[in-house]
């Protein structure tokens, strides 16, 4: 299945306004990809031209395979304004006119504009020249709209998303830009099956077709497929609208959606959970899991409230991202393609939409405390026929999911916490610039990896994956003991860093009192 090479993160150094920006990214991006995160990490926006240069003005190319540098030999970014067009690009230009031009000649497109302009100018002249009751002038008015509504809609050719994070503003689309057969099938092999069932799973060696057909064989294994009635190509459509829906973060884009899955599909099969939910149960788990960060942005609720985006205007400053993906989730299976539970009875689909878009939201780290409480009162005597106790369980179990990357090896745990720390440091750089308030554990003169991952994980995931393993013992050795090999690890980093920082000061210090000798 996946090859033999690492898919940790490539990382370049950029000069972005004299400041040094370190950019992760996948040796397997797309160039497109890796253009839209220089854009993002240089305040450039999205879809413009650029290209990138040396310290000694030198082109370098943007793709997967650009030389690494160092932050002693920075990049820069620079936009490509139209008058830099070179030949090439206006000699596509009069091609793209000629073509322009004979379509026009053959499907009569001048003649077609001639005649929609006489219809509506006919229209129009109906209600103005023949006298008709206004309810029908009203009628006539809304057949006028709803035909120019029509023709915009066929000259954009775009489904239009009715939220500020909308696919036509980022040339996305809701409908997946490949087909089906070019979504190559991949043959799982007995060693893949059996280790993507358990948390040591290495997500890093695998590509986005690979992870596409990971998951859709979830989806089979678990008795989703046969349970809801999937037709199987509308189940690979529904993945590949969803992958292509999450954007190009650092952190928070299709690889970690993949992550939370797996780490889901694991939990599913060590506890026991097929024994325990019904089969509705498990797919709102894996459904809610799959799509629980769609078209994230790449900054946190706390910037969009600040801020005051149009998402926290919408939701009202509650759980503004969680809301964001559950609405674009919704929206992608209301497409007749990608409804993976058109065959669900409405009413039982109704209950599995309530129940996904709970678990979506229990996802907001502001409402950590309250969900754990909650189940800390339940799990002592836990009743898995009360509605209550499972619906609180399946929030705390996909909480453990969405943060559970300390739980897997530390070789593919540490790289995602770069990853993290890169993120958070694209935002607080924002939030300094736009005059915003800025924590301390996002500052990237305050923090290090020790300092972020300590406290995070001694008093957030050890204190919740040892409150689920009291309901599921069996989760002890494979999950919460690495928990803990990881607080230690951190903790003897943070120890070296201690002293090194003491050791650098002393040495300062007599440096400074030799100085003052002399």
């Amino acid at each position: 299945m996946g090859s033999g090479s690492s898919y940790a993160p490539r990382t370049i150094y950029l000069d972005v306004d004299g400041k040094v920006q370190k950019v992760l990214f996948s040796c397997h991006c797309t160039p497109c990809d890796i253009k839209e995160l220089l854009c993002s990490s240089s305040n450039i926006p999205r879809n413009t031209a650029i290209m990138m240069v040396d310290p000694e003005g030198a082109l370098v190319s943007i793709d997967p395979t650009m030389p690494t540098n160092t932050p002693n030999s920075l990049y820069k970014v620079v936009p490509v304004s139209t008058g830099q067009l070179g030949e090439k690009e206006d000699m596509f230009q009069n091609v793209l006119s000629q073509v322009a031009e004979q379509f026009s000649r053959a499907f009569r497109i001048n003649e077609l504009k001639t005649e929609v302009t006489n219809r509506l100018a006919m229209l129009e002249k109906r209600v103005e020249l023949e006298g008709l009751k206004v309810v029908e002038i009203e009628k006539c008015k809304n057949d006028l709209k709803k035909l120019r509504d029509e023709m915009t809609s066929r000259a954009g050719g775009r489904v239009i998303c009715p939220c500020k994070y909308n696919f036509s503003d980022d040339g996305k689309k809701l409908t997946p830009r490949r087909d089906v057969p070019n979504y190559p099938k991949y043959t799982l092999s007995q060693e893949t099956i059996e280790a993507l069932k358990k948390p040591t799973f290495d997500v890093w060696h695998w590509e986005h077709n690979e992870m596409l057909s990971c998951l859709e064989y979830m989806y089979h294994d678990l008795g989703l497929v046969k349970e809801f009635n999937m037709n199987p190509i509308t189940l690979k459509r529904w993945l590949l609208a969803i992958q292509e829906n999450y954007r190009s973060n650092p952190f928070h884009n299709f690889r970690h959606c993949f992550c939370v899955s797996q780490m889901m599909y694991g939990m599913i099969h060590l506890c026991n959970l097929q024994e325990k939910l019904t089969l509705t149960d498990l797919g709102i788990l894996m459904t809610a899991a799959v799509c629980h960060d769609l078209d994230h942005p790449g900054y946190n609720n706390t910037y969009q409230i600040n801020a005051r985006t149009d998402l926290a205007v919408r939701y009202n400053d509650i759980s503004p991202l969680e809301n964001h993906h559950c609405a674009v989730s919704f929206q992608i299976l209301l497409l007749p393609e990608c409804n993976i539970f058109a065959n669900v009875d409405p009413e039982a689909f109704k209950q599995m939409r309530r129940a996904i878009i709970t678990l979506i939201l229990a996802t907001d780290m502001a409402r950590h405390g309250e969900i754990l409480d909650s189940f800390k009162h339940k799990v002592d005597n836990f009743d898995f026929t009360n509605e209550e106790h499972v619906t609180c369980m399946k929030m705390v179990l996909i909480k453990c999911c969405d943060i559970s990357n300390e739980v897997r090896p530390t070789e593919v745990a540490e790289p995602w916490v770069d990853c993290l720390l890169e993120e958070y440091f694209m935002q607080s750089d924002r939030e300094k610039t736009e005059g915003l308030p800025v924590a301390p554990f996002m500052d990237r003169d305050k923090v290090t990896k020790p300092t972020a991952q300590i406290g995070f994980i001694k008093f957030v995931l050890i204190p919740m994956f040892e409150t689920v393993m009291k309901l599921f013992p069996q989760i002890e050795e494979i999950m919460v003991l690495p928990l803990r090999d990881s607080r230690d690890h951190y903790e003897e980093l943070k120890q070296i860093d201690d002293a090194m920082t003491e050791a650098q000061k002393k040495k300062t210090e007599n440096m400074s009192l030799g100085g003052k000798k002399k």
